[in-house]
């Protein structure tokens, strides 16, 4: 059964009557925001293979704004629901609906976000500096971009993993992990 898009405002009557509302963006994203009562599948899990939806017919997807949704219309098959929907426009359109979500500002921004922030302020950087300063520092700004396009070739993002060992990005009991410097 190929997933069909669905309105918020449907989508609102669907979960009131029962429907499972699956959020696949990753965990971070739904930490610091999400639908209430949506239950975090990330895709990357999905794409392994979808669990059981239990008891639930009806499963509405849903991301952010609806792109990574679509573009995994493939992955969201469940066996055992009825009918299968997609939230057209995502948690997006769900808000700009006048539907509540649960935010925790307390939570980290995205990792991607992040990576977004950092990468642009360190080719910022290395253009103002090799402007103003020295010819040398655009060098910045081309390591920036040569890891870029290498986390896009590759997959491997090494910036997303090092933000992602960041104080900030874990939770208050976890102890950092052991310097490789220490012996």
């Amino acid at each position: 059964m190929t997933p069909v898009n669905i309105t918020p405002a449907d989508a609102k009557k669907l979960v009131d009557a029962g429907a499972l509302l699956v959020d696949i963006r990753e965990p971070d994203e739904h930490a610091r925001e999400h639908i209430p009562g949506a239950k975090l599948i990330p895709l990357s899990r999905i794409s392994s293979g979808l669990p059981h939806t239990g008891e639930a017919k009806t499963v509405i997807f849903h991301c952010r704004s609806g792109g990574r949704t679509q573009a995994a219309v493939d992955h969201l098959r469940p066996v055992d629901a009825d009918e299968v929907y997609i939230l057209d426009g995502g948690m997006m359109a769900w808000k700009a609906a006048g539907f509540a979500t649960v935010i925790d500002r307390k939570k980290p921004i995205e990792i991607m976000r992040q990576v977004q922030i950092a990468a642009g302020s360190l080719v910022l950087l290395g253009a103002l500096l090799g402007w103003l300063v020295h010819p040398g520092f655009y060098a910045l700004s081309g390591f920036v971009g040569a890891g870029l396009t290498f986390a896009g070739v590759t997959g491997f993002c090494g910036m997303a993993r090092l933000l992602a060992l960041m104080p900030w990005n874990r939770p208050a009991n976890e102890t950092p992990p052991a310097s490789p410097l220490k012996a």
